[in-house]
């Protein structure tokens, strides 16, 4: 039957051009965001998905920064016990030199007076962001420093942040507080072989501030004795000792900041690339669906016309 009322023809064509257009925006908005899911209409799980681990990407690069702090306190602390120990190797060595028969030691002592003036300055000045982890001056004892490390989201949805620690105690150079907390400002007793005997003496090398230690100071004078000094040298051997376990361990914890730091940096790339395989929209296969959706439009913008001219047509059996 031929209507001039209703057009099932136009009606048809009409309405899978309205499908083709749909699916042209579809695929136009794809190719202009870069997104296949670029809302929770376009697919709710995969936007869900996506916008938590945007979200933990984006704890992941605080964490980053955090462990670059980290690590600069680190190198901080780091450097100020290499220097420190360089130091106290020359002191060492002065003192060995000092055992010589006929050396001057009034004059040799001086020399330690400036070693340990620079043992001072390079204590103080080992500071980064208003921390120093081998001078203290405070009533409180510097204990563990925590470093954020990681941040974790488990199986059930909840999350963490954890640290990374460090007892810095075991690095403090010079408590000008209490003398027993530093390296270089608490006793060494040590034992010297005398002929037969064996004297137990007791040193330190820097004076505090503060009191606390009871033993001698590493000092030298014309009238020390050999054994005076062989006690001197064994006491700051026994520091030299503490200092590099010090080190060691201040320099496991710069490599392991080190390496948490660039597994977050492959983690946070390894999160990027799989949003983006869920959410990212295939430009290939867009430009391809575009080329044929724009093909489409146009054969049902004909089919279109072709049903209404379908009404043109009944007008010449009227003539």
């Amino acid at each position: 039957m031929t209507s001039i009322m209703t057009n099932s023809a136009a009606l048809s064509a009409l309405d899978t051009l309205r499908s083709i257009n749909k699916s042209l925006d579809s695929t136009q908005g794809s190719i202009s965001s870069g997104y296949r899911v670029e809302d929770a209409s376009d697919n709710a799980a995969y936007w869900s998905i996506a916008t938590t681990m945007r979200s933990d990407n984006k704890s992941l690069g605080a964490v980053q920064d955090a462990l670059g702090l980290g690590a600069a306190k680190t190198d901080t602390a780091y450097t100020g016990m290499e220097a420190a120990i360089d130091v106290v190797s020359e002191i060492k060595s002065k003192l060995v030199a000092a055992r010589e028969p006929g050396v001057d030691k009034d004059k040799i002592n001086k020399e330690l007076t400036e070693l340990k003036s620079q043992l001072a300055s390079v204590a103080e000045s080992a500071s980064f962001n208003g921390e120093n982890w081998l001078y203290n001056d405070s009533t409180t004892a510097v204990g563990t420093k925590e470093m954020v490390g990681s941040f974790v989201r488990d199986s059930d949805g909840n999350v963490a942040v954890e640290t990374l620690s460090f007892d810095a105690s075991t690095s403090v150079l010079i408590d000008d507080d209490d003398a027993t907390r530093g390296l270089l400002t608490k006793d060494y007793e040590v034992e010297i072989a005398t002929g037969t005997t064996t004297t137990t003496v007791t040193y330190f090398l820097i004076t505090s501030a503060s009191t606390g230690a009871s033993g001698s100071v590493v000092e030298l004078t014309d009238s020390s004795t050999d054994i005076e000094v062989d006690g001197m040298i064994s006491a700051v051997d026994a520091m030299l000792t503490d200092m590099t376990d010090a080190a060691a361990t201040l320099g496991a914890t710069k490599s392991r900041i080190e390496m948490q730091d660039e597994f977050v940096a492959d983690l946070m790339d390894v999160i990027d690339t799989g949003v983006g395989r869920l959410v990212d929209a295939d430009m290939n296969e867009e430009s391809t669906k575009l080329k044929a959706l724009q093909t489409q439009q146009q054969l049902g913008i004909q089919a279109l016309s072709i049903a209404n001219s379908n009404s043109d047509n009944i007008l010449s059996l009227f003539r």
